[in-house]
């Protein structure tokens, strides 16, 4: 947008000035860490799939998914943040930075059908 606060690429992740927000739906005790493209919920919205090892208990799983999403995008842990849904399986995750650095990654990370 030409105001610069929010521009919606994709729909499973959204530019902000600043950064990057990311909409996720993790599976916690999946067997491994990994994202594993785009994925359309029941009501329509767009989100990353993500599926790590760790359970849900004590916040185990949130920070596997801040250092999954840290390690695929090639930036600290300190900049990601889980913005909304700690207890939920679809979560909002905001990574600080320039956003042009992530766009290309997440692209080959989450290749949408079409």
């Amino acid at each position: 947008m030409a105001d610069g606060r929010a521009e919606n690429i994709g729909s499973a992740w959204t530019v902000e000035s600043g950064g990057v927000t990311l909409y996720v739906r993790l599976t916690p005790k999946g067997g491994r860490d990994a994202l594993e493209g785009i994925e359309a919920l029941a009501d329509g919205r767009s989100v990353l799939k993500a599926r790590v090892r760790a359970a849900p208990e004590n916040g185990r799983a949130n920070e596997a998914l801040i250092a999954l999403i840290a390690s695929a995008l090639r930036v600290p842990k300190g900049a990601v943040a889980i913005r909304a849904g700690a207890t939920s399986r679809v979560k909002t995750v905001f990574v600080a930075g320039a956003p042009a650095l992530y766009l290309d990654a997440l692209a080959k990370l989450a290749p949408t059908d079409g």
